[in-house]
């Protein structure tokens, strides 16, 4: 492990590499301490955390720099398998967590999950964090830019897999977002034809315009139009983010008829929808008719709802400790299925 780095003294010299050692000497503590302090593992040792602090306030002060890869090169095994996501607040990513857990442990493994909230730096910092507690591999869920954090990893030898989005520099596991779309959106218009005597266009709402997974869905939907000879006016694709609050301000200010269809690009934001809906006293058996990307069982029961693609988590988390075993090298993508709901 590099013990620490050198610094000009100012007058043309190269200072004294601060070292483990005096660390120790400063902190009052052993250099075993300090060691598995700033390599990440001094709650194993059960190093109280006021210790544990004021040793990395120390390193910081005397311009100690860990060498991350060579410490994460030459550790043993932890048995930790870590994952990045996004969300809890929806019945998917909540599976998502509650089946890893139990996954990893069948395994032997212990799981470590940190949310991140869809913001790119904190999910850099997580990885950072849970390289630093030495990591065997690491799971990005549902990241922003998961090959920013295949790379960081990588450098540190921490091999990564993709989860629900992919990316190019680790094995990707995702929703075969496109057929599962184009299945609800047929369903859709289907149930919208039969019951409102006609068939037009839906709206598609939800999701984010440079997000993998909105852009297959959005494929899907267009593709289940087309076969039917239906044009999609541009209007009708209501592209402006996964918020519950957006999908429901959009919908406020829009003139709609009085019947239609809608394919919602998620139960976050069929939230928005159904608040609206509610607002607005739209629906009931004369109202909109609706498809929802993904499950949930109390929105399953509405009356509105004709149908949900609900992503195959077991599956989804199967292949992945799959490739976990496997070690593929390069970009390797797998596509799960999706299963139709419909009441």
């Amino acid at each position: 492990m590099d013990n620490g780095r050198r610094a000009d003294d100012g007058a043309g010299q190269t200072a004294k590499r601060t070292t483990i050692y005096d660390i120790a000497e400063i902190a009052g503590t052993s250099p075993s301490a300090v060691s598995a302090v700033l390599n990440g593992t001094w709650k194993k040792r059960r190093i109280s955390e006021r210790l544990a602090e004021r040793i990395t306030r120390i390193a910081e002060e005397q311009g100690y720099a860990l060498n991350l890869q060579a410490s994460v090169l030459r550790r043993e095994r932890s048995n930790i398998v870590g994952m990045i996501m996004p969300k809890y607040d929806n019945r998917y990513f909540g599976a998502i967590a509650e089946q890893f857990e139990a996954r990893t442990r069948r395994r032997g493994l212990f799981p470590v999950i940190t949310c991140t909230q869809r913001e790119p730096e904190l999910e850099l910092e997580a990885a950072r964090a849970l390289v630093s507690y030495q990591v065997d591999w690491l799971i990005a869920t549902g990241a922003t830019d998961p090959d920013r954090i295949s790379a960081f990893c990588a450098s540190a030898g921490v091999p990564t897999f993709n989860l629900d989005l992919p990316g190019s520099l680790a094995p990707s596991v995702v929703s075969d977002n496109f057929a599962g779309a184009r299945d609800l959106t047929r369903l859709i218009i289907s149930r919208a034809h039969a019951e409102f005597g006609r068939s037009e266009p839906l709206y598609f709402i939800g999701g984010r315009s440079s997000d993998h997974n909105t852009a297959e869905r959005l494929r899907g939907f267009l593709e289940a139009h087309a076969e039917i000879g239906l044009d999609v006016p541009a209007d009708r694709i209501i592209i402006r983010g996964y918020g519950a609050e957006k999908a429901e301000s959009t919908l406020e200010g829009m003139d709609l008829p009085q019947r239609f269809g809608i394919f919602v690009n998620s139960t976050i934001t069929l939230e928005g929808v159904v608040r609206w809906m509610q607002r607005n006293n739209r629906g009931g058996e004369s109202g909109l008719r609706f498809g929802c990307f993904d499950w949930d069982p109390f929105a399953a029961r509405l009356p509105e709802n004709v149908g949900m693609a609900e992503q195959d988590v077991s599956r989804m988390l199967e292949a992945v400790f799959e490739l976990i075993d496997a070690q593929p090298a390069g970009n390797v993508l797998r596509q799960i299925p999706c299963i139709l709901r419909a009441p």
